[in-house]
């Protein structure tokens, strides 16, 4: 997959980390303790699940990645 969108930003003691790859909607969401490298334009090889996130009231699918391997 290449990754088209890389944005990481602060929540509590973690960054959260969103990817958005080619030929998909869905935000795909993993958390670290520190920064990691910009993603945007790699190849990554993802494992993850489908998870529903609710915001103001309303439901969207995300991907929670659980393995990230740049390739």
């Amino acid at each position: 997959m290449k990754v088209v969108s890389h944005v990481q930003r602060e929540q509590g003691d973690w960054i959260l980390h969103t990817l958005m790859v080619e030929g998909c909607d869905t935000p795909f969401k993993f958390k670290r303790k520190g920064n990691y490298q910009n993603l945007k334009g790699a190849r990554v090889n993802l494992t993850y699940y489908t998870e529903q996130e609710t915001v103001a009231g309303m439901s969207f699918e995300v991907m929670k990645v659980i393995r990230i391997k740049k390739g």
